[in-house]
């Protein structure tokens, strides 16, 4: 699938192989590296561009471009850089291009103090301003080392791509080639054209940064048993729109935003309130389960007046302890399809 840059879906095309793309226009066809094992990079490419850029329609749009590009310049690779960091030097230029000039993603939260339940006036802001939620098909790798996949998994959390968004995009692709992919200070040097000392020194920002902004503190996806039987509960209490078994779910500071509303609440009080004033037209609704930046989430579908469910939002619920602390609803139906999730039900 290839991506315009609007951030949506546009076109359908199929993904790069040996077999199916054709010759760029006016160029030689020649292949010294094999496309197939440019393919074998998309997952980990779109984990990177997705931590970059906050989105995922964006991060695959970098990919597709990292794929082109790799693909176009091919016959001038020497072969003195192994594959996969001569794709991950593309894939970062293409991330800097895209973030030139522009202004952070953010969360509700970073926007503003908690709003009062009775402050809602359908304000919203465009789609570019918010971090999007990513589906870990897409970027967390199926099979493998188990502490791998448990950090890939980790440096989704919405809380720290939303503090990454914070840094200086140089400083953002240093803390992730260091922090997260585990590359060598060396290495990350060579990628961006500066020095080891430059690239410590940016390290150090980065992480204090982070730490001002508490990025390593929060909740943690949901993997143990009492975890699950939390999201089950919370199921059960949302498809029955049991208010009095939800606010029991929640803890004290708990949270709720809905982008691209800007709007959030904080407190189980509040978020009562909520539920069952403003947002009863949630009641009747159905959840599919899917996983998302490394936790639980959910397809919420409304009542469709006309039969059945419609897409309503994609929810991503964070969980500390016994207690739901995050209470996410991205409003964007086109998210539906991303996330391979049905367009109605019956």
């Amino acid at each position: 699938m290839s991506f315009a840059g609007t951030g949506r879906p546009t076109t359908v095309s199929p993904a790069v192989d040996s077999n199916a793309m054709p010759a760029p226009t006016g160029t030689v066809a020649h292949a010294p590296i094999d496309l197939a094992l440019l393919e074998g990079h998309r997952k980990e490419l779109t984990g990177y561009c997705y931590r970059m850029l906050g989105s995922a329609f964006e991060a695959e749009d970098a990919v597709q471009e990292t794929m082109v590009r790799a693909w176009k310049g091919s016959d001038s690779f020497e072969g003195r850089a192994a594959v996969r960091s001569w794709l991950y030097r593309i894939a970062t230029n293409v991330c800097l291009d895209m973030l030139r000039g522009r202004q952070r993603r953010a969360l509700s939260m970073d926007m503003g103090p908690a709003n009062r339940v009775d402050g809602f006036n359908f304000a919203t802001l465009p789609e570019h301003a918010w971090v999007q939620p990513v589906p870990d098909s897409r970027v967390v790798p199926a099979d493998g080392d188990p502490a791998e996949v448990a950090l890939a998994r980790e440096s989704i959390r919405l809380a720290f791509v939303t503090a990454l968004q914070r840094l200086p995009a140089r400083q953002r692709a240093v803390l992730i080639l260091r922090e997260v992919l585990r590359w060598q200070a060396t290495e990350v040097a060579d990628l961006l054209d500066t020095s080891v000392a430059a690239v410590n020194s940016a390290l150090q920002r980065a992480r204090a940064t982070l730490a001002a902004a508490s990025a390593e503190e929060g909740p943690r996806a949901a993997v143990d048993a009492g975890q699950q039987e939390l999201l089950a509960r919370y199921v059960d209490a949302f498809e029955r729109y049991d208010i009095d078994s939800l606010v029991a779910l929640l803890h004290a500071d708990a949270v709720m935003s809905m982008p691209p509303y800007h709007f959030w609440l904080k407190g189980p009080a509040d978020m009562a309130a909520w539920l069952s004033g403003a947002g009863i037209g949630c009641k009747g609704s159905r959840l599919v389960s899917v996983a998302a930046n490394g936790g639980a989430a959910f397809g919420s579908y409304r009542v469709d007046p006309a039969g059945g469910h419609a897409p309503w939002a994609i929810q991503l619920i964070e969980t500390s302890g016994d207690r739901i602390v995050g209470h996410h609803n991205f409003l964007d139906t086109s998210l539906f399809a991303f996330f391979g999730l049905p367009a109605h039900l019956p």
